[in-house]
């Protein structure tokens, strides 16, 4: 006769399994991502440093207005700073590569806190116009943290490339949440409190941000002090990338005038800047998902679709201004038209690491920047003269045309040799401790 299984209750309480029964769960690309060591550490730091970058053109225009009343002075000096930045930067990129992030970049970023609070001191002792400029040039030093940081991740995840493009994906979404935020957090401290705050706390948080990044050495790419590789400008495919960048940098500037004219025309001039952070938050959601997706086929291939892209909705902006009239309609097509924008840089910087001979990968990211800065600038000053002297209505065929240059470029430019491994450096040692 068989026994039974189980003689008492007590046995078969003891041998049924009471674990909840739920499916293994992959986890997502971000959790891997900042699954490595020290990833979350920089991050943080970056991100603190990052914020400011968004903070200190704002600030100081409505310091110095508020000071001198003069819009054109403040408009005067954010240039200057802005010029010498894409000057200067370049140079600075140059000895992070040469020398290390933490011993170039903490001494950097001090000089240039010094020029944001002489500023601060030139325009409340009511010094000469000439100081202003002065102080705000000295600003240039100001190390590219978020090329710093993207060299960490090409550094980290050599070999890697989805890994890679969720990282550069993060990082683009991580800049458009910065100057969606800093311009905003820049505005409430400065009427809230005084007109120097936005400058004095934005400066807080840069020296802040970098001194902890900096003291993330574990992650710190290797210095190649021997390296004798040609200058990024020289590298075959680089120079169409940068040209691509200034064409881009243009749409920015452009737009951001051209809204902030049209929502002065509809009478709705304090309501320009929601408008342009929608832009921002459509970049910064479809940069998330675009790190998210596991792209398939190199980024050479996927980036004239990008471009492509970008182009063929920055019409969206024109035909709601043109059509309707609308400030609520532009804003609806500037959150769609902004989708664009991440998935177009991420792609084009990761073309850039690529591309970037060994050993100089700081100094590659950050002349795509410089080519952004002196496009932004430009697309002001023709955004501006055509808004005022066409319509601000007009003014949006600027970013339209801009976008299709760009597009142009990418079509015609040849085609360049890429490395199979991203980030432009030789294999990656161990962490040091």
């Amino acid at each position: 006769m068989p026994q039974p299984m189980f003689t008492t209750t007590a046995d078969m309480l003891v041998a049924v399994d009471f674990t909840p029964r739920t499916r293994h769960r992959e986890p997502g690309p971000y959790r891997r991502l900042f699954a490595h060591p020290g990833t979350r550490a920089f991050t943080l730091g970056n991100l603190l440093a990052r914020l400011p970058m968004g903070m200190f053109s704002v600030s100081a225009v409505i310091m110095i207005v508020a000071a001198r009343d003069s819009y054109a002075l403040a408009g005067a000096v954010s240039a200057t700073g802005l010029a010498a930045t894409a000057l200067v930067g370049p140079w600075t990129a140059r000895l992070v590569d040469r020398y290390g992030q933490a011993r170039v970049a903490v001494p950097a970023t001090l000089l240039a806190a010094l020029g944001s609070l002489a500023l601060v001191l030139c325009v409340h002792r009511g010094a000469p116009d000439w100081t202003l400029f002065a102080a705000y040039a000295a600003t240039a030093t100001t190390p590219n943290t978020g090329g710093m940081s993207r060299a960490r991740w090409a550094h980290l995840l050599r070999g890697d490339d989805k890994a890679l493009h969720t990282a550069n994906s993060f990082e683009q979404a991580a800049d458009e949440l910065c100057f969606m935020l800093g311009p905003v957090l820049a505005v409430l401290l400065c009427g809230a409190l005084f007109p120097e705050a936005g400058t004095l706390v934005a400066v807080a948080l840069l020296v802040t941000g970098v001194v902890l990044f900096a003291a993330q050495r574990s992650t710190e790419p290797p210095v190649q002090r021997a390296t004798h590789a040609k200058a990024p400008l020289r590298a075959p495919g680089i120079p169409p990338l940068l040209v691509i960048c200034l064409a881009m940098g243009v749409v920015f500037g452009s737009m951001e005038v051209v809204t902030l004219a049209f929502a002065d025309a509809q009478g709705h001039p304090s309501a320009a800047g929601v408008v342009l952070a929608l832009q921002a938050a459509g970049s910064c959601a479809a940069g998330l998902l675009y790190g998210a997706w596991k792209p398939s086929g190199p980024a050479e291939r996927r980036y004239p679709w990008c471009v492509a892209a970008m182009a063929a909705l920055m019409t969206l902006p024109l035909l709601a201004a043109s059509l309707t009239g609308s400030l609520l309609a532009l804003a609806a097509a500037l959150l769609i038209a902004g989708m664009a924008t991440a998935p177009t840089m991420v792609t084009g910087l990761t073309l850039i690491q690529e591309r970037t001979p060994t050993g100089r990968l700081n100094e590659g990211m950050t002349l795509a920047v410089t080519g952004l800065l002196g496009g932004i600038a430009g697309g002001s000053a023709v955004g501006g003269w055509t808004a005022e002297h066409v319509s601000a209505t007009a003014g949006f065929g600027v970013p339209v045309t801009a976008a299709a240059v760009a597009l142009t470029i990418t079509f015609l430019a040849p085609a360049a040799p890429t490395r199979p491994i991203p980030g432009g450096c030789a294999p990656r040692p161990p962490l040091r401790p």
